[in-house]
This record gives C-alpha cells, structure tokens and sequence, in this order.
C-alpha cells in the first residue's frame, strides 16, 4: 500500500508513522469538529500524517439498547464536513456490502471491523470501491490468516490494503497483543497498532465493555519500538460520558503529550534500523 493513495495525507514524507484517531461513533457535529480540530493542530505540530476516524453507525454491539448512530446519511454529511473543514483524509467502519459503496461517498478509507473481516462479500465491497480498505484483525484470527483477508482485497484490483492489529482474545474477558505477529503481518501489507480497543475487556456481565485506559501509553509506545506503520487509537474530550467505548479511549487532553513522545521514540527507531 501506498500512503499517497490517501487523499489530503499531509506530511507523509517524513519517515513517522500515521494516525488513525477520533471517536468512536460520530455523536454531532460540534463534537467531531471539536475532536478534529485538537488533533488536526497537534499532528501539524508533529508532522504526523493524520486521518480522522469516526463510526457513522455502530452495528456491533452487545445490548439492543446501545447507542448505535445518529443516522447513517447524517453521520457521513460530517465526515464529509470534517475532511473539507481540515482538509485531512477521513475513516469509517462498515458492516454489509451495502454500507460500502454508500459510505465511499463521503469517506476516504473504508475499514472493515475485527468481528467481520472474514466476510468475503463485505471485504470484496470495500475493495471494489477502489477506496483504501483498513482490515481489522479478527480477535479470533491468527497474524498469519490475515493474509488471506488481504488477498481478497488484493484480487479485485486495489492494492491498498492495510492491517490493525487490535488484540486477541484472552479468556472471555480481556485482551492480550502479541507483538511477534506484526512483523509478520507486514510481510501482507501495513500494520497498525489499535492501542485503545487492544485494551478492551469485552463481555462484561452489564453488557458494556470495560477497559484499561491507563496502559494506552504503555501499549503505544510498545508499538511504536515494535515498528508499526501506524497507530490507531481513539479519543474524546469526555470519554466518560461518550456513547460508545468511553471505557477504553484516550483523554483528548492527553494526546499532545503521548503523541510527542512516540514521535521521538520513533526518531530513536528509526536511527536503530
């Protein structure tokens, strides 16, 4: 895959690595322009190559009374609004081949969600849209499988696939990353790191997901010294009383200064490499 097929990716020439970050689900405008706008200044400031993530629907959830969206066509207008608003590139999650071509309207990569990846038709969707596709890696999946997810992206004739790494099921409550299946996924296509739903502790008995917001920092820099491609990791000005997986995002407040340190970590990688 080649960054420059992502449109208004802006410092891709410096050797960093690239942020997918938002929130969760889009909630209103005023807060995506909110959250946008922190990161957008931060990523400048560090010369990070940014795009912009927000659900415009949640489809997988574990009560039938979560928070799901806003309205999908509702949702993608700010997506859209976002990306013209900053001029950055923007991500959204889709969840039946339908979604696809409707969300390719608005949105810049298409990212199809952990619990779904092995579904053929919806990989295929994304990937016929000639739209970049993010593949998250099922929680159930080894590194090694994923290859075959990209080859399905591959075999319509887009290339532009990349990988998340967001964490395998440990028990029935917790997450755990093994950091050895990195490099090997890099052998199929860029990786990243998703260092906020990797520290979800899914299947509470409440029916709402726990996490462990705190190792954000440790996961992230563990990332970052592994050799990711990029880091995928989401944010709110109020996680505690976002809609959806409050539990396991980042404090907005927090970012400047986590950011700042991956970035010079990465300078220290690079240099080793």
């Amino acid at each position: 895959m080649d960054l420059s097929h992502i449109p208004q990716l802006k410092h891709s020439n410096g050797n960093n690595f690239f942020l997918l970050s938002g929130p969760c689900a889009i909630e209103g405008e005023e807060m995506a322009l909110r959250i946008a706008e922190h990161i957008v200044e931060v990523t400048d400031k560090l010369r990070i190559p940014y795009v912009f993530k927000g659900s415009f629907k949640k489809a997988n959830r574990s009560r039938v009374d979560s928070f799901t969206g806003i309205g999908d066509e509702k949702a993608l207008k700010i997506l859209r609004k976002v990306s013209e608003t900053f001029k950055v590139p923007t991500v959204t999650d889709i969840h039946v081949p339908e979604d696809a071509k409707m969300a390719a309207e608005y949105v810049d990569v298409l990212q199809i969600p952990a619990f779904l990846v092995r579904q053929t038709d919806l990989v295929v969707a994304a990937a016929e849209t000639n739209k970049v596709v993010n593949l998250k890696k099922g929680q159930f999946m080894s590194p090694e499988s994923m290859k075959h997810a990209v080859k399905k992206v591959i075999e319509t004739g887009n290339e532009q696939a990349m990988i998340t790494e967001r964490g395998s099921m440990f028990g029935y409550q917790d997450m755990i990353v093994d950091f050895r299946g990195i490099p090997t996924m890099q052998q199929y296509a860029p990786v990243v790191l998703d260092v906020t739903h990797s520290l979800q502790q899914p299947n509470q008995a409440s029916g709402v997901t726990g996490g462990r917001p705190a190792l954000i920092g440790t996961m992230a820099r563990a990332g970052i010294a592994t050799g990711v491609d990029g880091i995928f990791m989401e944010t709110h000005f109020d996680p505690a009383n976002a809609k959806s997986d409050g539990a396991n995002m980042l404090d907005l407040s927090l970012l400047e200064k986590l950011l700042t340190d991956l970035v010079a970590l990465r300078k220290v990688v690079n240099e080793m490499s």
